[in-house]
């Protein structure tokens, strides 16, 4: 089991988190999409500065100083479970989104110099993309190598599960 989460005032954070359901999520432009709607209102609510915001297949990594440094777990609770309600109610899917604890340290001063403050502008801009309206995806294994869900309207059952290997 782990221990308590280090937590101080006016610090940055390190943050890693990753999505456990073995789908490349964060390569469907949808699915980004969605979860700057849901970085947006995160911002709303807590206020916080972030820094190298990244985005690969199943992983989110970034650097956050929050306004009040002790709510980095409620931030990141909020981003989590609001993210993960809306991708299931999209999909139709009821099942865990993200995989365990998300990792924190506490950095000793600023984050890298490579790590370049998000534009929020351009996620503002993106979080406005219209994103499809179909409320289940098929995931084939052509999809998986070119991170593209193609929508099938005729895919109706609830709760479908995603496949966990290749056909046959």
């Amino acid at each position: 089991m782990k221990g308590p989460r280090e937590l101080a005032e006016n610090v940055w954070y390190e943050v890693r988190t990753e999505i456990n359901v073995g789908e490349p999520l964060f390569r469907l432009a949808w699915a980004v999409t969605l979860f700057y709607r849901v970085l947006i209102e995160t911002k709303a609510k807590y206020g916080f500065e972030m820094r190298g915001l990244a985005l690969d297949g199943t992983r989110l990594a970034f650097f956050i100083k929050p306004a009040n440094g002790l709510e980095l777990p409620k931030i990141m609770q909020w981003l989590k479970q609001t993210f993960s309600l809306r991708f299931n109610v999209r999909t139709g899917r009821k099942a865990h989104l993200w995989g365990e604890r998300y990792w924190s340290e506490i950095l000793a001063g600023e984050p890298p110099p490579e790590a370049e403050e998000v534009d929020w502008e351009a996620v503002v801009a993106e979080a406005k993309t219209p994103i499809p309206e179909v409320k289940a995806y098929a995931l084939s294994w052509d999809s998986l190598r070119t991170g593209v869900w193609e929508a099938k309207t005729s895919f109706s059952p609830k709760n479908q599960p995603f496949p966990t290997s290749p056909p046959g």
